[in-house]
């Protein structure tokens, strides 16, 4: 489980075909603080701690977590969002995040305005996944509010802060992203869609 507060970036080292898996070696300042088998987000996509080398690890991506992400499109020298996950007993100051993303979505907007950046992204429809106004989506792994819900796409704000801090400020309009949208939502969309 996380919170969707990114506490740093990493940076791709090696990606390694091995048959339909994906090896990807980040270079990280909190690789020091990892442990085998232990669970990171990348981009928001939960992955095992397989190997540790200096200040460099390992983790490893099956086809399916491949083909559902925005995985493929990685490459030696891109920067990732990283959160561990989270300790029983902290805050939890983002919303609650599992780390498995539902789908992939493309910017379609991506501008300064006045000192903070608006992002509109896109998504199909098909997956009967919703956004509603106000309330929490992951994108890349980062916890956000939506700030304009539509049919098959939604907006958000964000500050110079996270701009700085996560791999947004590399975004532009076709960049294609993870997105892991609200579990309590989910659930209730899911519920109402039965009767």
């Amino acid at each position: 489980m996380f919170t969707g507060i990114i506490e740093t970036l990493g940076t791709i080292q090696e990606i390694r075909k091995d048959k339909d898996n994906l090896h990807i070696t980040v270079d990280s300042p909190i690789t020091a603080e990892l442990q085998i088998d232990q669970s990171v987000a990348h981009n928001g996509i939960c992955l095992t701690v397989v190997a540790i080398k200096d200040t460099s690890y390992t983790v490893t991506a099956i086809d399916e977590t491949v083909r559902k992400t925005n995985l493929g499109n990685w490459k030696t020298g891109d920067s990732i969002n990283l959160e561990r996950a989270m300790k029983l007993g902290d805050r939890l100051d983002g919303h609650m995040v599992q780390g498995h993303v539902d789908q992939t979505g493309t910017c379609i907007v991506a501008k300064e305005t006045g000192g903070s950046w608006l992002y509109t992204f896109e998504y199909d429809e098909a997956l009967n996944n919703i956004t509603i106004e106000k309330g929490s989506i992951t994108v890349n792994g980062v916890s956000l509010t939506v700030v304009d819900s539509k049919k098959n796409e939604f907006s958000v704000a964000i500050i110079p802060y996270t701009y700085e801090h996560t791999n947004f400020n590399s975004f532009k309009v076709g960049t294609k992203i993870n997105l892991e949208f609200d579990v309590i939502g989910k659930y209730v969309s899911r519920l109402y869609a039965k009767k």
